[in-house]
């Protein structure tokens, strides 16, 4: 009898363990059209939040302006988006915590430039077309530093990533700073090729998932469950790539194929590439990523003192939801 009570016991804390840590926590994300963000769709129609005691809703907020408005009024409880735009709302005072990373841009952005600008330096004196208000411009002038170009070298024209492509393709720029498809257009030029990509500058444009810190005070637990969700999701779609291809294509509204090409040019972070990313000791982390943006930021005005890195990123999410 003793042995059965104490079997009992370990029992009872056995399915303890294996229940959800949360009992139906509800969380508005939004994000914006974009191959990284599709394994969340993944997550919901294969159960992973539900299993993990989430009920989430997913919607399209296309306009940065927009999402970022949203997660200061707490209209909705989480964003998925680039980094360092992330970087730029906590430090102007939205209340928000990473909970994980979702990809990186792996050729997916780049530059194209016309037959006569062989590399970066010979951007010197030259018309780019990009968009300041986005990563495109962080991803730029990395680049740029990289290669010892300043910035006043050149004449940049303030518009769209796609516009820019496209008026690249009609010759109206010399080189611009866009993404996919008008980087496989940029032949369709005379002489027009792809200078760099987001393959050639690793850990720049990185896509995340954050949560108001409202959001997980009142769900004790969500952003661990969130993160546990995005891993399996990741893992759920690299055994399955054409199906969560689809999948994720009818969620988005675009064809199958579209999103495969896309996906072609990101590298999604599922449980190893987030603990590896959110290691302190390793080179290139999430915390030297934040803070080289916030650097970036506060130096061309956009943010006015030195970016609370621990404030917004922790790494608990990550390796909670990792054991």
């Amino acid at each position: 009898m003793k042995r059965a009570a104490q079997a009992l016991i370990v029992l009872v804390f056995v399915c303890l363990a294996a229940a959800p840590a949360l009992a139906g926590a509800t969380l508005k994300i939004a994000h914006a059209t974009w191959v990284g963000y599709g394994p969340l769709y993944i997550a919901k129609e294969q159960g992973f939040f539900q299993k993990n005691g989430l009920d989430v809703e997913l919607t399209v907020i296309e306009d940065e302006s927009q999402y970022a408005a949203a997660m200061a009024s707490g209209s909705i409880d989480g964003v998925s988006n680039v980094l360092d735009r992330e970087v730029i709302h906590f430090a102007k005072g939205t209340p928000e915590m990473v909970v994980c990373a979702m990809d990186e841009s792996a050729g997916g952005d780049g530059i194209v430039a016309s037959g006569a600008i062989k590399t970066l330096a010979d951007l010197k004196s030259k018309t780019v077309g990009l968009d300041k208000s986005t990563t495109s411009y962080f991803f730029f002038l990395t680049a740029l530093k990289k290669a010892g170009v300043a910035e006043n070298t050149l004449t940049i024209q303030e518009m769209a990533a796609s516009d820019a492509g496209a008026a690249f393709v009609a010759e109206q720029l010399d080189a611009a700073v866009t993404w996919e498809p008008w980087l496989s257009k940029a032949s369709e030029r005379k002489g027009g090729h792809v200078l760099v990509t987001s393959r050639d500058f690793p850990r720049t444009i990185v896509d995340v998932l954050a949560l108001r810190k409202e959001a997980v005070e009142k769900n004790p637990g969500a952003e661990v469950a969130l993160a546990k969700s995005w891993y399996e999701a990741v893992a759920w779609y690299k055994a399955n790539p054409d199906a969560g291809n689809a999948l994720m294509a009818k969620a988005m509204g675009l064809k199958t194929e579209e999103m495969a090409d896309m996906a072609k040019g990101v590298r999604f972070f599922g449980k190893t590439e987030n603990v590896d990313f959110f290691d302190r000791k390793k080179p290139g982390n999430i915390f030297e990523v934040a803070a080289r943006a916030g650097a970036f930021w506060q130096a061309k005005g956009i943010i006015s003192k030195t970016l609370d890195v621990d404030g917004l990123i922790s790494d608990k999410a990550v390796t909670e939801a990792a054991r």
